[in-house]
């Protein structure tokens, strides 16, 4: 007969009632908490350990959309993980917390004793500061924190080695960069990013995902038609940049025009990162621009586009006021990124003000729906850096399907750039610095539920990085790491945070 495991899993609001019942029978409670995405040795001695401190094991495990273990993890989901551990004689009862520590578990059912590995016992070398706020909950709420010391594995490290979590030659390029640098020498160089003072410049946009159920072709004509279900909106274009910048330095500056009609000025300072000193111009009569996409409730898919834009030149008035404000923020900045989405904003005045001014200039022209394939990047006399994507590349040279280096190096005959990037979807990252050989970089995501915003983070973040002169395969590994974050979410609902890009960095390298 099959054992009925669901018993032991339950919501917090249970749990609390069944916990509150154990200690009127004054027995103790004892709780642990962690990712358990792959049960090994070292875990159930540290289970046993734990079921020894007292009378009833807790175990809480963090949810899918918390663990920060990097692409492709967790390996099994919330509901696999919990039966695992209900299988185990050991533990009690079993919660899945949708949160990104145990602090409110520790509220809420009052443990006696919180348990913890070793490796936790030095409160420093816990980068996200969680193991800090659950000590403090724990002592708030009368209880006590235990360390064990037993033997310490790591889920990481064995997934990595014998699962195929990535691709063998994915794999292969990982173990390269962890034989040629250290994960303190890696993290050193993000670290570095903190101290530069970033400025960001072009379109403001605000991204709509309008999703829809199908209903089949219209009665009358020969289109098809669509129900609406829900719809969520996120900060795009530079404002997306910007955020993502805000997650690794205190210094950001964003420039930006942005249109007065609708809510879309409120919208834009409500979901900019409070980091950002914002440097707005608005345009009266115009709107922010707005792109809604309709995507398919039931695949995903994205069926239609609609652009709410006023992608005219700027009046002469305005381009003055733009052209002014600039001149009297930019010495400010160490590193400006220009992320041009060719919507009107940025003029060949303005582009030849930052090429005479920016102490560093890094620069993507994107193509899109929306300009009609006019925003190339040899509009730029010249740039510090320039990261594109392999469709931008062959749109300057007016070429498709030739040898992408080829390209490359026409391009940068054409322009005063030393250093690219090139992004190319599912085949990872080429870099290129004058005079020195290529260096792929294979792409890092697992799961892509959105490209969109991919281009923008891989822009935010490996422009820091080239600055600081960072080594061009770790300025690869950086960047396709925070691609794949960015491409598991849809759109830009996520901004990159060091802390996170850093345990998905120790994660993989293990």
């Amino acid at each position: 007969m099959k054992k009925n495991l669901d018993p032991k899993i339950k919501n917090l609001e249970i749990l609390s009632s069944v916990i509150e019942a154990e200690k009127k029978n004054n027995k103790s409670i004892v709780l642990c908490h962690g990712v358990f995405d792959l049960v090994h040795p070292g875990h159930i001695r540290h289970l046993n350990t734990a079921s020894d401190q007292g009378d009833i094991l807790v175990v809480s495990i963090t949810s899918d959309r918390f663990v920060n273990k990097g692409p492709g993890r967790p390996v099994y989901a919330a509901r696999l993980r919990a039966e695992i551990l209900a299988a185990l004689e050991q533990v009690d009862h079993v919660i899945i917390n949708d949160n990104p520590s145990a602090v409110n578990i520790i509220l809420s059912i009052c443990p006696d004793i919180y348990v913890k590995g070793k490796d936790y016992s030095i409160p420093d070398n816990d980068i996200t500061g969680k193991i800090i706020e659950e000590s403090n909950a724990i002592n708030k709420m009368g209880g006590s924190i235990y360390f064990t010391d037993e033997i310490v594995m790591s889920s990481s490290e064995l997934l990595n080695a014998h699962f195929e979590v990535t691709r063998p030659e994915t794999r292969r390029w990982l173990n390269k960069i962890k034989e040629n640098f250290r994960v303190n020498e890696i993290i050193g160089y993000l670290s570095n990013i903190s101290k530069k003072r970033v400025l960001v410049i072009g379109e403001a946009i605000v991204d709509e995902y309008c999703f829809c159920e199908g209903l089949g072709k219209s009665s009358k004509d020969p289109i098809l038609a669509f129900q609406y279900c829900s719809s969520e909106t996120h900060a795009g274009g530079s404002l997306a940049v910007a955020n993502h910048i805000a997650g690794l330095t205190d210094t950001v500056g964003l420039l930006s025009v942005i249109g007065e009609i609708n809510d879309s000025p409120s919208f834009v300072r409500d979901n900019l990162n409070s980091k950002i000193n914002f440097h707005s111009l608005i345009q009266s009569g115009s709107p922010t621009i707005h792109k809604k996409r309709y995507i398919d409730n039931h695949t995903g898919s994205k069926v239609f586009e609609l652009y709410t834009m006023d992608d005219g030149s700027l009046s002469m008035e305005m381009e003055n006021k733009l052209l002014s404000l600039t001149e009297s923020i930019i010495e400010n900045y160490d590193i400006v990124i220009v992320a041009d989405y060719g919507h009107g904003m940025i003029s060949p005045k303005f582009i030849n003000l930052l090429a005479s001014k920016a102490k560093f200039l890094a620069v993507n022209t994107q193509a899109n729906a929306g300009n009609r394939g006019y925003n190339t990047i040899s509009k730029y006399p010249r740039a510090d850096y320039v990261c594109l994507n392999g469709g931008e590349v062959e749109l300057e040279a007016r070429k498709r399907g030739s040898n992408l280096q080829n390209l490359i190096l026409d391009m940068m005959n054409k322009i005063d750039c030393p250093n690219i990037t090139v992004t190319m979807g599912r085949s990872g990252t080429l870099h290129y610095t004058r005079d020195k050989e290529f260096i792929e970089a294979p792409a890092l995501a697992t799961n892509v539920v959105d490209r969109v915003g991919a281009g923008d983070v891989v822009l935010a973040i490996t422009s820091p990085l080239v600055e600081l002169g960072v080594p061009w395969e770790l300025v690869g590994f950086i960047g396709n790491l925070a691609a794949a974050e960015i491409v598991a979410e849809l759109g830009t609902k996520r901004s990159l945070d060091m802390t996170s890009l850093v345990k998905h960095m120790e994660a993989i390298l293990k």
